[in-house]
């Protein structure tokens, strides 16, 4: 729901999702960044992300009480309401064939992507108000810092990477990943021989390359 339109608006946004979050009983909960409509997060936009978090736990006092909206008529109808719509949907997948049909037939791709359309369709007929996009919209760009990559790091990375491939003992790797190939085409537990094989030092990209040409790799089916 971040916008990169005035982008400040987004810590309110946040602290919203969170507290709703929070106040339905969540087991584990991330804060998003207000810059993260516009690239990675900055160091301080990360922080209000944190003290977001933070404030809502030690100042709120939703904490104090394990089911703040316990008894709530209105949250009690959204829920059985809420419930209800995702029992059907999963009946529906089930007439489908199942979840692994809809992934071959690319049903959840159409679905993802009629309800992106369905979405900004709101947005742009004035169905949905989004604050800065369709309304309360400022005649002057709002800008806020973005995080700048220094590439000194990429070539930093990548010099580090050359050095181990140097340094590791290539002959145990070569034998790590056949082994790991061999494990692929079995049906024994991968993970062991994974594990091997990062202790010879072996890539990610070596690593994963061993899994592209055992099980190939997935091509979503179009849907347009």
């Amino acid at each position: 729901s971040l916008t990169a339109q005035q982008p400040d608006n987004n810590v309110v946004r946040t602290t919203i999702q969170a507290l709703a979050s929070v106040l339905g009983g969540t087991n584990s909960l991330h804060t998003n960044s207000l810059d993260e409509a516009l690239a990675l997060p900055t160091e301080r936009a990360a922080l209000i992300a944190l003290r977001t978090q933070q404030i809502i736990a030690s100042e709120s006092g939703v904490t104090n009480t394990v089911d703040p909206l316990g008894g709530s008529y209105f949250i009690e109808s959204l829920t059985d309401q809420t419930e209800q719509a995702a029992m059907d949907y999963l009946q529906r997948i089930d007439a489908l064939g199942g979840v692994l049909a809809c992934i071959q037939n690319g049903f959840f791709q159409r679905e993802i992507a009629e309800s992106a359309y369905r979405y900004q369709q709101e947005i742009d007929q004035h169905q949905r108000t989004i604050v800065g996009i369709n309304d309360y919209i400022l005649e002057e760009e709002v800008r806020v810092p973005t995080l700048y990559v220094d590439y000194a790091g990429e070539k930093a990375h990548l010099e580090r990477l050359n050095r181990v491939r140097r340094e590791r003992n290539s002959a145990a790797v070569r034998s790590a990943l056949d082994n790991l190939r061999r494990v692929c085409e079995g049906s024994e537990n991968t993970m062991p021989a994974l594990l091997e094989a990062v202790k010879t030092y072996a890539t990610l990209s070596e690593i994963m390359d061993v899994f592209r040409t055992v099980f190939g790799e997935y091509m979503e089916p179009a849907v347009f």
